[in-house]
């Protein structure tokens, strides 16, 4: 009973995503793409059928226990980078070589990218990487994958950066109360917007494409003025797939070097506004758009530290690379690399390869393994978690020099917390962030194993915090000639880091022990 209520959801999670694969269609309509087209149609379809005739097969499942839902989210997320990988492979096998080639930029010559997809795990590895919004990617060439596929890898990590359930919730009417709390809390923070959890699903879609499309107005009309022979429709293509990926912080861009495609100090600058919005939650724009609580821009624990530790971080990293090699405009970089790294979007505009130890092991410490804001589509353990620990050890130091009739109360986020209340969140918040650093401590010895002999240590930490992170910055050991045993760690990471571990572990225990108690 309990796998038929798990296949259910995880079918209705497959209806949705077969509606999603068949979108990017379009953009290979109007870009005479028609290998692409046949692909994401064919693709699209097959998934949906098999999805909805898995749905009806267990419609009569029970509804979901907790136990349930912690599955639901690690199988269905699982289930979403399977089946997201089988346009890649598809496309790639359709099409010709000759018109692969035609993608390739005019005065390029290197074999187009979409090659790289007839690879099965490499398909995987780029779903896994959309859907999850890291950014990391097998596509070494982005513009000569085509049109179609680029705009599927933007619109990917939209989608996957307000979450597949949250989509599931807001569209499916049949979910019961209590499972749909159930459900919304395993994929997200578990803020509620509205009393209602459907509702609140709602509101989340609608924040996030209310925000992602002032963002395309910033990126496009920015582009036009900053580069205005850069063409109309180019800017229009660029914005709206760098508003997708920036507002979900996936990061992927239509350009060969990210951002630094442009070659423009100003739109390095632009980009910014859109990786710190990328960074909030979508609970405080609700408060902020919908409510006009205005003073949350300063008041929202979360929202202030980020803004104070983009300008200190900035600042600190900054002057770190001014003594590494390689830097041609330290202030430029380290600004835009630590608030990529800290919202985790992953843009870049710097060779972070080339850089010394330093100012390396100092972005994963302070940016890419804290990461954003709890609530929005940020990978760390998050700001809040940092911000919990912070003052957790400031209030076990200072209740020693208190007498243990004392009861000393903590104030944290507008919250009164008593001792036991205190400790339960500090355990919580501690557990989270051990598992979290031994996942990329043991990815990071792995890393050393199967890297290249031109890698350093602090490269091999960048990578293994970046993949866990969903960050997407770069050494430049992810590459499709990369040994498929550590492409693999990278996948479990990824999966793992969206659903911040537990669930993954969850139904790794499930698959192993199954639903039985066991004594510990």
């Amino acid at each position: 009973m309990m796998l038929k209520t798990i296949l259910k959801q995880v079918a209705s999670l497959l209806i949705i995503l077969g509606i999603i694969i068949i979108i990017p269609g379009i953009v290979a309509i109007m870009y005479a793409e028609w290998y692409s087209f046949a692909g994401f149609t064919i693709s699209g379809l097959l998934i949906s059928l098999f999805g909805y005739a898995n749905y009806k097969c267990f419609e009569e499942a029970n509804d979901p226990t907790y136990q349930h839902s912690l599955n639901i989210a690690a199988s269905g997320w699982l289930a979403i980078m399977i089946f997201g990988a089988i346009p890649y492979y598809v496309i790639a096998h359709l099409t010709p070589l000759e018109v692969m080639q035609a993608f390739v930029p005019a005065g390029q010559n290197y074999t187009s990218s979409l090659l790289n997809f007839k690879n099965p795990l490499h398909a995987l590895f780029e779903s896994t990487s959309a859907f999850t919004t890291t950014g990391l990617t097998m596509a070494y060439n982005e513009p000569s994958v085509g049109k179609a596929i680029l705009f599927y890898r933007s619109f990917s990590q939209w989608v996957g950066g307000a979450g597949f359930i949250v989509m599931a919730l807001a569209v499916f009417k049949d979910v019961p109360g209590r499972s749909a709390v159930l459900l919304y809390g395993s994929e997200s923070s578990g803020t509620k917007l509205k009393s209602n959890v459907i509702e609140t699903a709602r509101s989340i879609w609608k924040v996030y494409f209310l925000v992602t499309f002032i963002m395309f107005l910033y990126i496009s009309i920015g582009t036009l003025l900053i580069l205005p022979d850069y063409g109309f429709y180019n800017s229009l293509f660029d914005a709206i797939n760098h508003a997708m990926t920036g507002q979900s912080t996936g990061g992927f861009s239509v350009l060969d070097d990210s951002i630094a495609g442009y070659n423009s100090a100003k739109m390095d600058y632009l980009f910014i506004l859109p990786m710190l919005l990328g960074g909030l939650s979508i609970p405080f724009f609700f408060r902020f758009i919908f409510l006009r609580k205005f003073s949350e821009l300063w008041t929202d624990i979360q929202t202030r530290a980020i803004l104070i530790a983009s300008v200190l971080g900035s600042i600190g990293l900054s002057v770190l690379l001014f003594n590494s090699e390689g830097v041609n405009d330290p202030v430029r970089e380290g600004l835009f690399q630590f608030v990529s790294a800290l919202s985790t979007t992953g843009w870049q505009t710097s060779n972070i390869g080339g850089w010394s130890d330093l100012p390396v092991l100092f972005i994963v410490s302070t940016a890419m393994i804290i990461g954003g804001s709890a609530g929005g589509t940020v990978g760390g353990i998050k700001i809040i978690r940092a911000l919990l620990l912070q003052k957790g050890l400031r209030w076990y130091i200072n209740k020693i020099f208190h007498s243990k009739s004392t009861i000393k109360s903590v104030k944290f986020d507008g919250n009164l917390m008593l001792p036991a209340r205190m400790n339960k969140e500090l355990a919580n918040a501690g557990v989270f962030v051990l598992i979290y650093l031994l996942f990329v401590f043991f990815s990071t010895l792995i890393t050393i194993y199967f890297m290249g002999s031109e890698y350093s240590m602090a490269d091999a930490i960048f990578e293994s915090a970046s993949t866990q992170g969903t960050v997407g910055l770069s050494s430049g050991i992810t590459d499709p000639s990369m040994h498929p045993i550590l492409e693999t760690v990278y996948i479990i990471q990824m999966w793992a880091g969206r659903l911040e571990v537990i669930p993954v572990l969850v139904l790794l225990r499930v698959a192993i022990y199954g639903m039985k108690k066991r004594k510990i």
